[in-house]
């Protein structure tokens, strides 16, 4: 191992420990993870679960009953939700109505704070489930989710060390548009030793969660790093953040340019047809945020 690589590495996990103090996912959610990784698991056994939880069961129904799954009628039990959804997409939205808790924090800059984050955070989601859906990959639960996560490493910067974070927001140049004129991850690595992909896919490993998540959060700024089959995910949510990163006001202080790779149009298959019709529809898809901050 290089110095730098160790150095990186003890940078990851001293945030990590500072944040297990500060902010974690709830015990019920972590618990529903580990459930459902679990083979010998059933739908009783999830919904046992989750029953322990009466907010939580709150918030999956009001998830479940949105325009994002168009179910017929009205579900008023997490039971009747799994057996329409399964195990795997229950599971999700779980995690998913969770993760709001760790964007509270308030204005960190005036250009950045956890509400622009879970903004665009939301929208990097819906247009994750929107390219999976029309690629037909049968993914669309579990892309939602990975971009509602891709910049959690952001969150355990604000929670481990905000006086970094302001400095790394402050250190990049932006011009009157608000385009970035340097690298954050290149910023975060000589301000924090590390950047908010290695500290993403580090509370993913943390919190036990499949290795796809994992390589979303640690990729999504460099997914052709990652051997081809284990490119998809990473590459729709590559994609979904440049498409929210042009919406109105959304966050993009990673993403100097929004230009899409070739590349990641042609391994996903993606058509610029389809781009088009994803782009037009984005903005009035995240009009109505599926899950609101303050659930």
């Amino acid at each position: 191992m290089s110095v730098a690589t160790q150095s990186r590495d003890e940078a990851v996990a001293s945030a990590i420990r500072e944040v297990s103090h500060i902010a974690t996912l709830p015990e019920v959610t972590l618990r529903i993870v580990q459930l459902v990784e679990d083979k010998n698991s059933t739908a009783q056994d999830l919904n046992r679960v989750i029953s322990t939880d009466p907010a939580l069961c709150s918030r999956i129904l009001k998830v479940v009953n949105s325009s994002f799954y168009g179910l017929p009628g009205q579900i008023a039990s997490i039971n009747r939700a799994i057996v329409l959804l399964g195990l795997n997409a229950v599971k999700n939205i779980a995690i998913a109505a969770s993760l709001a808790k760790l964007f509270r924090g308030g204005e960190l800059t005036t250009s950045l704070s956890a509400r622009n984050l879970w903004d665009h955070s939301n929208a990097t989601a819906v247009a994750s489930k929107m390219i999976a859906d029309a690629l037909k990959l049968g993914l669309a639960d579990e892309a939602f989710l990975a971009g509602l996560m891709h910049d959690i490493g952001i969150i355990v910067e604000m929670q481990s060390d905000r006086g970094r974070l302001i400095e790394v927001v402050e250190s990049i140049p932006r011009d009157a548009d608000g385009v970035p004129g340097a690298d954050m991850p290149e910023v975060e690595e000589r301000i924090f030793g590390a950047n908010h992909q290695h500290f993403g896919a580090a509370l993913c490993e943390k919190w036990k969660f499949p290795a796809s998540f994992v390589r979303v959060t640690g990729y999504h700024h460099r997914p052709f790093e990652l051997p081809f089959e284990q490119r998809t995910l990473p590459l729709i949510v590559y994609v979904a953040d440049r498409l929210a990163g042009e919406l109105d006001g959304g966050f993009r202080l990673d993403l100097p340019s929004l230009e899409i790779d070739p590349r990641a149009m042609s391994d996903l298959k993606l058509t610029n047809e389809m781009l088009d019709t994803i782009r037009a529809a984005l903005p009035e898809a995240c009009a109505s945020p599926i899950l609101a901050l303050e659930a």
